[in-house]
């Protein structure tokens, strides 16, 4: 027989022991809240992006790009995954070179590459902010294609180390920017500057109070990508040239002049220089595909234009 005092004890016990469990039931929803809270915090963490990788370029005529990309600018090539040439710009960065494909988009310049330190981690970040992953690239990058459809891709840190020759010949040892038409700038920014947190370099245009010049500089690092604006639904090949572009950074234009000169560019495109908007001195070839490739000095030397400078000013050592 128990008695009315063990009674009353047993019956706080199973009370005690009932919210005991409750309370670790519930402590176990909060961890797993706290957990799934976490897991969704670093998915939402933006991995570093440090410039750009590389750019690829597509050639009708390989022999003439490579008389270009190798000869006239200096560089040396190595041959990749599927025939594509790599010119090595510095360790880093390279210039991609493949034969025109059949259907190919009126661009020639179809991808542009940014570094990343954190491949995996930048495939997921990107997947929790809807941006599919669009195609693979051979050296361990993937593709997506901003809300324009350029080709855009993701590159680790040191994915080439080892595997690109330098040249003693190099015109530059620098990719600094690359530029591609932008339609709809408000869209483009949602990506660029939203999930990717790219920043305003500088901005300005053709005349004051014009703006068809946006260059948005990596979150970290000085490499920007330029938006072409205004220009208009209807391009021939060479006006889609100037536009989609890349650029050689050096210290002295007078250094990249002299390397030309040094591999044989006798036109006069090789030592025809103009002041550019931004007061930074500037050089500009094109490739046999019309692709333009700018040379340009790191700092502005003369008069700047429609804003001043937003971040600073690129060197010749690549951000890592």
């Amino acid at each position: 027989m128990w008695g009315l005092g063990e009674t009353v004890d047993h019956r706080a016990g199973v009370r005690l022991e009932f919210r005991s469990m409750k309370l670790r039931a519930l402590s176990g929803v909060v961890l797993c809240c706290l957990s799934g809270f976490a897991v969704a915090a670093y998915a939402q963490e933006r991995p570093a992006i440090t410039g750009i990788a590389f750019v690829r370029m597509y050639a009708a005529d390989p022999v003439a790009s490579e008389a270009f990309y190798g000869k006239t600018l200096g560089y040396k090539k190595v041959v990749g995954d599927g025939g594509v040439a790599r010119y090595g710009v510095n360790p880093s960065q390279w210039m991609e070179v493949e034969a025109l494909p059949a259907g190919a988009p009126a661009t020639r310049m179809p991808v542009v590459a940014l570094t990343t330190r954190d491949v995996p981690a930048m495939e997921r970040y990107l997947a929790a902010h809807k941006v599919a992953v669009t195609g693979r690239l051979t050296a361990g990058g993937f593709l997506v294609r901003d809300p324009e459809g350029n080709l855009i891709g993701f590159m680790q840190t040191g994915a080439m180390k080892g595997k690109l020759e330098m040249s003693a010949n190099a015109t530059s040892r620098r990719i600094i920017h690359a530029g591609f038409v932008v339609n709809d700038r408000a869209v483009e920014d949602g990506f660029y500057r939203g999930v990717l947190g790219f920043h305003t370099y500088w901005q300005g245009g053709q005349k004051d109070g014009q703006l068809d010049y946006m260059s948005l500089q990596v979150p970290d690092g000085t490499d920007w990508l330029e938006y072409m604006l205004n220009t208009g639904q209807t391009m021939n090949p060479r006006q889609m040239g100037v536009m989609n572009h890349f650029s050689l950074g050096v210290a002295k234009m007078s250094d990249a002049m002299e390397a030309l000169a040094r591999n044989g560019c006798s036109g006069g495109d090789c030592s025809k220089t103009q002041m550019g908007r931004d007061g930074k001195v500037q050089l500009n070839l094109f490739d046999p595909d019309l692709t333009r490739v700018e040379f340009m000095e790191y700092k502005p030397s003369g008069v700047i234009c429609c804003t001043e400078f937003k971040g600073k000013h690129p060197g010749p050592d690549e951000d890592q």
